[in-house]
């Protein structure tokens, strides 16, 4: 049998979580995330796919678990570690690092989808051509929903309440679009953003609503405008590349079978379930849902349509972002 890269870094860390209670054996995987292990994602698409790869293999080649930050507690970094093999498979944010991965965070423009099950849908569409911006064997490839808007001290009805706001965004990506309606955009991991609403560091968070449950948002926050422009935030689970060309041509069919479209749109599926119940936790916890009337929606797009003809003609890789956006939305070839 062979030995993965990340058993020895591991045996170091995995006291961090109950997960790691021993490093991971010659055929075990180790999969690292930051987010605990409760969150919809494990259930999503972490568990899903190390229980497919254990029963096509018969329990020869199975994953183990580092949740919680156990192998890195700094969300932009997963793609690092997974890199110089700190973790064999790794779940990440491409928003995170946008510049490396310019086309797959195309889904993220308004008018690309309008739930996570289409944004995952636009994600699958294109995903022969995302996957040559991963330096690694990509497992998966989902969306959450689109955004809300999070604010602690002034409710957003109108576009003028906008103006001069510090909100967080995912992505560099996002900023124009933002800075468009008059707000200032800061791009922060999910990590972060409780406390800093909570501090005043920030006015509001832009995120979709399954993380009001994640990161109990409901709790600093008063109010939840229910629209904001925008599409989804992409996601991958991704093995380093090194460990999957070391495997044996049967296991790498094992992990190629266990990494099919299903588990993309199965996570997709979990965050559309999700997210409508982020609105009512928030609800529940007091938080004023403000939704927004179809003229005043109209009045935003207005705004973000003269930034968006820009936006459209910028180089991405080899493209440009209009004509991926066209390719997601299955209106191109």
């Amino acid at each position: 049998m062979y030995k993965f890269k990340a058993v020895a870094i591991a045996a170091g860390l995995a006291a961090a979580s109950a997960f790691a209670t021993s490093t991971a054996s010659a055929d075990e995987l180790s999969l690292a995330y930051f987010m605990g292990p409760k969150h919809p994602m494990n259930k999503g698409v972490m568990t899903p796919f190390g229980d497919k790869l254990a029963e096509l293999s018969g329990g020869k080649l199975t994953v183990k678990q580092f949740p919680g930050g156990a192998l890195n507690k700094v969300p932009p970094k997963q793609y690092s570690i997974l890199l110089s093999g700190v973790a064999d498979v790794v779940f990440a944010l491409p928003g995170f690092t946008s510049d490396v991965f310019p086309k797959t965070n195309v889904v993220s423009m308004p008018g690309v989808c309008d739930s996570a099950i289409t944004c995952t849908e636009a994600l699958q569409r294109v995903r022969g051509d995302l996957e040559k911006e991963y330096n690694a064997k990509v497992i998966a490839m989902w969306s959450n929903a689109p955004p809300v808007l999070i604010t602690r001290d002034k409710p957003v009805r109108t576009l003028e309440d906008l103006k001069g706001l510090k909100l967080r965004v995912v992505a560099k990506a996002s900023v124009p679009v933002v800075e468009s309606l008059g707000a200032q955009a800061v791009a922060q991991p999910i990590t972060v953003v409780n406390q800093n609403l909570a501090n005043g560091v920030i006015d509001g968070i832009i995120t979709d609503p399954s993380a009001i449950r994640s990161f109990k948002l409901h709790e600093p926050a008063n109010y939840v405008t229910t629209w904001f422009p925008g599409s989804g935030s992409a996601f991958v689970l991704l093995m380093n590349k090194g460990v999957y060309n070391g495997l044996s041509d049967e296991e790498k069919g094992w992990v190629d079978e266990a990494a099919s479209t299903e588990l993309s749109l199965g996570a997709g599926q979990a965050y559309q379930r999700v997210s409508a119940g982020g609105l009512k936790i928030a609800a529940e916890a007091g938080n004023e849902l403000i939704e927004l009337s179809d003229a005043e929606k109209a009045r935003w797009q207005a705004k973000i349509d003269g930034v968006m003809a820009d936006i459209s003609k910028q180089p991405v890789g080899d493209s440009t972002v209009g004509a991926v956006m066209t390719k997601m939305t299955g209106k191109g070839s």
